[in-house]
């Protein structure tokens, strides 16, 4: 896979899925809005991996050459 994400939005995705996580785990988040443990998930591990897959087709990238 070919990175297409910059180190701004690795690190903003990280921020968001911690927050995410942490609302949960707190209670600050109901049970109703535990599918966005799914997106925080996919937050993580694109930012982790470098390369968001939504990015691909839509042809961005934000990684600086």
């Amino acid at each position: 896979m070919q990175v297409n994400e910059g180190m701004i939005d690795r690190l903003l995705r990280v921020i968001v899925a911690i927050a995410i996580i942490v609302a949960f785990l707190t209670g600050k988040l109901p049970g109703n809005w535990a599918l966005l443990l799914i997106f925080s998930g996919s937050f993580f591990m694109s930012a982790v991996t470098g390369c968001c897959p939504l990015y691909i087709p839509l042809g961005i990238n934000t990684c600086k050459k």
